[in-house]
């Protein structure tokens, strides 16, 4: 990965929730409260900012550990690097009990995201919800380090999604690991994925994502949670967090299973952005990883015509 991206961001991207049909995902705003345990007062939808909203300013998702009246309980606060240990936490309401209604999002009730500080080790997780409002997962760390674990859901009777984080440790030798550079290309498990597209500070932006195996492209996606590609981006230095869904979805009538994905994005702010794809081939979901370093005259950019459907 070593041409740069000009970008300009939920708060890869890439949870706020998504959109099945026109996946834009935002991440705005330029600092958190003084105080993140107070509840903010609104909070914004998976087409648009998943952080929190107060006034006119926008906080990224992911952030904080609490807001409007919610809060991410881990319950484990540790992760092991030997073995898988059961990961388990609460989110509570405004009432302070777990919650346990949600409205799934892309097939799911909750999605957590678990990466290093550095942004190595990413991981996807679904964990499973109990009857008390304990949600659980056997989990490992990939390496010793300061890991941030993103809660990505949408209580029931809410009308938009909400990403609280949280940050856990995994003691060891902790060997940080330099930002990739950026670059147009990933290489993950003998596929190659080709981005296209730029990124632009403050304004909405068409990437595309083209999937090939051996240099032959993959016109046979299968879907994953309800869609043909999922994108994740994190935001360099502080992790601000972003999700969003591809353009069109699978048995839409309009939309290819590949070689392309389009997805809509807004950046909010100059600076490296890790980028993380989730597809499923051949029965097996696969990750690949990009660097993108936006600035703010990068322009909107060109939706690209590698195979997806606006």
């Amino acid at each position: 990965m070593r041409t740069p991206l000009k970008l300009g961001l939920f708060g890869l991207g890439l949870a706020g929730v998504f959109a099945a049909s026109f996946g834009v995902g935002h991440l705005a705003g330029p600092a958190a409260p003084a105080d993140p345990r107070e509840p903010i007062a609104a909070h914004a939808g998976h087409d648009s900012p998943s952080g929190d909203v107060t006034g006119s300013a926008r906080l990224p998702g992911g952030l904080q550990v609490a807001a409007d009246g919610y809060r991410l309980r881990p319950l484990t606060t540790t992760l092991s690097t030997r073995a898988p240990r059961q990961l388990r936490f609460t989110v509570t309401g405004p009432d302070g009990r777990p919650v346990t209604d949600y409205t799934p999002t892309h097939d799911k009730a909750l999605h957590l995201i678990l990466v290093r500080r550095d942004l190595t080790g990413f991981q996807h997780l679904h964990p499973a919800l109990g009857t008390d409002g304990v949600w659980s997962i056997d989990a490992q760390a990939p390496a010793a380090g300061q890991y941030r674990m993103f809660a990505d859901f949408q209580p029931a009777g809410r009308t938009e999604p909400l990403t609280l984080g949280v940050d856990l440790a995994a003691a060891g030798d902790y060997r940080p690991q330099p930002l990739p550079a950026a670059a147009r290309t990933a290489v993950v498990d003998g596929y190659t994925v080709t981005l296209a597209g730029d990124l632009a500070a403050g304004a909405s932006a068409t990437l595309t994502l083209t999937v090939a195996r051996d240099g032959v492209p993959v016109r046979d996606l299968q879907p994953y949670l309800a869609a043909y590609g999922h994108l994740v981006a994190l935001r360099d230095g502080d992790l601000a967090y972003l999700h969003v869904h591809p353009d069109g979805a699978p048995g839409d009538g309009r939309t290819a299973a590949g070689p392309g994905i389009v997805f809509h994005a807004e950046v909010p702010s100059a600076g490296a952005y890790r980028l993380f794809l989730d597809f499923r081939h051949g029965g097996v979901v696969h990750t690949a990883a990009f660097t993108a370093v936006a600035d703010a005259s990068a322009p909107t950019a060109d939706p690209g015509q590698a195979g997806g459907h606006r």
